[in-house]
């Protein structure tokens, strides 16, 4: 068996590589998952991004790095899977919403429970800081709200059509709904939401994923939650 030629060193529990693993299966572009341990970064992994962070795409002799940078590119040389609007307008709605959850959700939320929760216990950096997990808990409310009344207005969070925004949320949402740290019965819509992009083939090797020592939500891979 052949093994594809692309790679992309991840680690499963990150929202940033889980995006790029969507974009890959959404655009059907075979990529073999290589986990990286940034925290204990190798000579090869500073070679390959000096920023010591994952995820890193390699396609051939190009190597890259940064989830949005790496799915934009995904995006243009793979378009037949349309990810990213055709209108000006469009596409900066997408991002404005990419960069509110890669940066702002992922300031306010992902890292005061994902990084607290799971992954200091991995890193070996000690325990859980109670007022991080409890300002984490408070303000995911303030952020489903919010996606709540986007969808109010729309079929998906950057308009009528899924797009890269809606892909960027799930793959924050999807590490936390692993450590079951997300109220889907806050709003109906959301729920909705998510469970179409949850029932999409490009999310199954998410909902596969196990991290030795923290056993995953009894609902995290029930496609009926």
């Amino acid at each position: 068996m052949n093994r594809p030629s692309n790679r992309l060193y991840h680690v499963p529990l990150s929202p940033f590589c889980r995006k790029v693993r969507l974009t890959l299966a959404e655009k059907k572009i075979e990529a073999e998952l290589v986990e990286e341990r940034y925290w204990d970064p190798s000579p090869d992994f500073l070679r390959r991004n000096p920023a010591g962070k994952v995820p890193i795409l390699k396609m051939g002799t190009r190597t890259m790095s940064e989830s949005q940078a790496i799915c934009e590119y995904l995006e243009e040389i793979a378009p037949q899977v349309p990810l990213m609007p055709k209108d000006p307008d469009g596409r900066y709605e997408v991002r404005r919403l990419c960069a509110w959850f890669d940066d702002k959700f992922h300031h306010e939320v992902t890292s005061k429970l994902l990084y607290e929760r799971v992954n200091k216990k991995v890193t070996g950096q000690g325990y859980p800081d109670s007022k991080n997990v409890k300002l984490g808990s408070t303000r995911i409310k303030y952020h489903l709200d919010y996606m709540a009344w986007l969808l109010d207005q729309r079929r998906w969070l950057a308009g009528d059509a899924m797009t890269l925004a809606d892909f960027t949320a799930a793959a924050h949402l999807s590490c936390l709904d692993y450590i079951s740290d997300v109220d889907w019965n806050r709003h109906a819509v959301l729920k909705d939401w998510y469970a179409k992009i949850k029932s999409r083939p490009s999310f199954r090797p998410l909902l596969a994923d196990q991290i030795s020592g923290f056993p995953p939500a009894p609902h995290y891979a029930d496609l009926d939650f």
